[in-house]
């Protein structure tokens, strides 16, 4: 059997619905994340719907990348420091965005295949802290810095 290396393809159905990331919205962009080693990473090809202007990605699709990313990222963290990994039967961590600030540093191709490349730089029992860079080849055109946390109580299903 072969175990999906990114961490939506693991979070729990009522979990799965995010218009970015979930799994089971068919109207969401479907962004998975994966470790490459100690970073993660989610790679990205923006539709011509999310143009800004003629030739650009809109900055709203690129925040949505990134806030994912960022939740993925997390997930993925937390589920590292308490000693599971994806498909071992230990729960996935589902996150939510706690913060998130978004810098953008160079216009962003239409047509170029985004990878948003993030470090873990702080985590805790329930939260983390992502820095996230996305590339359109070998330029760095978002920075961003996301806190991300497990999901609050009231966010879950009763």
């Amino acid at each position: 059997m072969c175990v999906s290396p990114y961490v939506q393809d693991h979070y729990a159905d009522d979990f799965a619905w995010c218009y970015g990331c979930g799994r089971l919205n068919e109207h969401g962009h479907h962004f998975r994340t994966r470790w490459d080693g100690d970073v993660t990473v989610t790679e990205a090809q923006p539709d011509p719907r999310y143009t800004a202007v003629p030739g650009f990605v809109y900055g709203g699709y690129l925040a949505c990348l990134v806030d994912c990313h960022s939740t993925g990222s997390g997930s993925l963290a937390l589920l590292r420091a308490r000693g599971g990994k994806l498909g071992d039967g230990t729960p996935v961590p589902r996150c939510v965005t706690a913060s998130l600030h978004v810098e953008y540093r160079k216009p962003t191709p239409m047509g170029a295949t985004l990878r948003a490349v993030g470090r873990v730089v702080e985590v805790t029992d329930r939260k983390a802290v992502i820095e996230t860079q996305v590339f359109a080849g070998d330029t760095v055109c978002v920075e961003a810095r996301a806190v991300v946390v497990s999901v609050p109580d009231a966010m879950r299903p009763q």
